[in-house]
């Protein structure tokens, strides 16, 4: 209580509890029981507190050793000798009871109402004390949890500010991770209200998950030891970083084409049951060149064994696959799409073989519509990656679909051609897809070495 600090101190707000201290009789009685016996033992506060075994002579308490470490305990020394220094000073703390925005904020994230919460201030020295709805309970912020404490300083500090620049380290410390998608909700809204712009560090994936994709800057540290920025991570990039790819084999792609590609590998893998599609996890990144980046992370980070690198066919002759597993630190699988160019050349090139077989997966007459688009596009001096990619654009607008998904129709049949053979690639026996069957280091392969 407020007097237990401040001798001389006087409330000039009464409020339900009066902050004024009062010496109560109370009495804890333990029974418990201990490998040398059983033990009754009784704590009593007057004045002080003291312990007997219930006037059993000659009685010590059993000695166990006990380490104990809690957030809330973890004040900065300095802070408890400021607030502590405030009692010798001559004038009374001045009272500053929360205002209702204040107590409000609160409100949104904590399970329980306040009476009241009370700022205790002298200079830059401040304490709260805080009286619960529906409860005894009045106490200081140097006996709240670690959560409840960032939480009122939060919404005393920021919840009537406008225009302003917010900066918040560790924002998740002490708080519960339904709190913490709470209070990331609360932010963006006071934001929008209150013309802000909140900056918050995180080590949680909660937190990151909270928070819009645009909305995300990585930091990492490089090689030299300097902090840099990392571009905003996909969803299967950033659950490795974040330890939640364990259950699942990743492939990582470059793009929502080769995403497509392997989407139809795995539905048609899955109809003849040599894989389980809920075990395996694709994902896509802006590039090939990110990939070296990536897999020094996934290895720095334990997850390094859970991913398949899959890289279009014209990265065959770069020298992509060796960096990225120089920065693996391991032998990581590096396979390639079918085919020597952009996979869309490789999409392009089944659709004009097998019109007939499309026709029917796509709708439309596709021995027309390749024959015209091919008239339109050959001309062209772009590369012939680029006329594919052109070509498929076209086709899946004529058609209202995405080209990811034209992608994903094909290789899904095209799986079943004994021209083109592909196989699942696992990397341990642990992994939760089919047992048994042989294990083997290609992805994707074809006719073509």
């Amino acid at each position: 209580m407020p007097s237990t600090i401040f001798p001389s101190y006087r409330p000039k707000i009464q409020g339900r509890h009066g902050h004024q201290d009062e010496i109560r009789q109370i009495s804890l009685d333990f029974d418990y029981s201990t490998p040398k016996g059983r033990y009754f033992m009784r704590w009593q506060r007057t004045k002080g507190w003291n312990r007997s075994f219930l006037g059993r002579k000659n009685a010590k308490q059993p000695v166990r050793e006990v380490y104990l470490r809690t957030l809330s305990n973890l004040s900065n020394p300095s802070e408890v000798r400021g607030v502590l220094s405030m009692s010798r000073l001559s004038n009374a703390p001045e009272e500053n009871p929360l205002t209702a925005s204040q107590i409000g904020f609160a409100h949104q994230l904590l399970p329980f109402r306040y009476l009241e919460v009370v700022d205790l201030s002298s200079g830059k020295k401040k304490l709260l004390f805080a009286a619960q709805e529906g409860s005894e309970a009045a106490y200081s912020e140097l006996h709240m949890a670690a959560g409840e404490r960032t939480i009122l300083r939060l919404a005393q500090d920021i919840s009537q500010l406008e225009d302003a620049l917010i900066l918040i380290d560790e924002v998740e410390t002490g708080l519960h991770p339904w709190v913490q998608q709470l209070l990331m909700l609360q932010l963006q809204q006071l934001a929008l209200r209150k013309n802000l712009q909140i900056i918050v560090t995180t080590h949680s994936p909660v937190i990151l998950d909270s928070v819009p994709r645009y909305g995300r800057i990585f930091l990492d540290r490089n090689e030299d030891g300097n902090v840099v920025v990392r571009q905003p991570y996909r969803d299967i990039v950033q659950d490795a970083l974040y330890g939640r790819s364990n259950e699942k084999l990743n492939l990582l792609c470059e793009d929502e084409i080769a995403e497509g590609i392997l989407q139809g590998v795995c539905e048609y893998l899955s109809i003849k049951q040599q894989i389980k599609m809920d075990s395996v996890r694709i994902g896509r990144d802006t590039g090939a060149s990110e990939f070296p980046t990536h897999a020094a992370a996934f290895s720095k980070f334990g997850q390094i064994q859970n991913f398949v690198f899959i890289l279009d066919g014209d990265n065959r002759n770069t020298k992509i696959e060796s960096k990225i597993k120089e920065k693996a630190g391991i032998d990581v699988p590096v396979i390639f799409l079918p085919g020597d160019g952009a996979p869309e050349m490789w999409i392009w090139e089944k659709l004009c073989e097998n019109p007939e077989d499309y026709a029917t997966d796509l709708g439309v007459n596709l021995v027309n519509q390749t024959s015209q688009l091919n008239s339109i596009y050959d001309s062209a001096s772009d590369s012939p990656s680029n006329k594919a990619k052109f070509k498929l654009q076209q086709l899946g607008e004529d058609l209202k679909w995405n080209p990811s998904d034209i992608c994903r129709t094909i290789a899904k049949r095209e799986s079943g051609n004994k021209k083109v053979i592909f196989n699942l690639c696992w990397m341990s026996s642990k992994m939760p897809w089919k047992r048994g069957a042989p294990h083997n280091t290609n992805m994707i392969r074809t006719e073509k070495p």
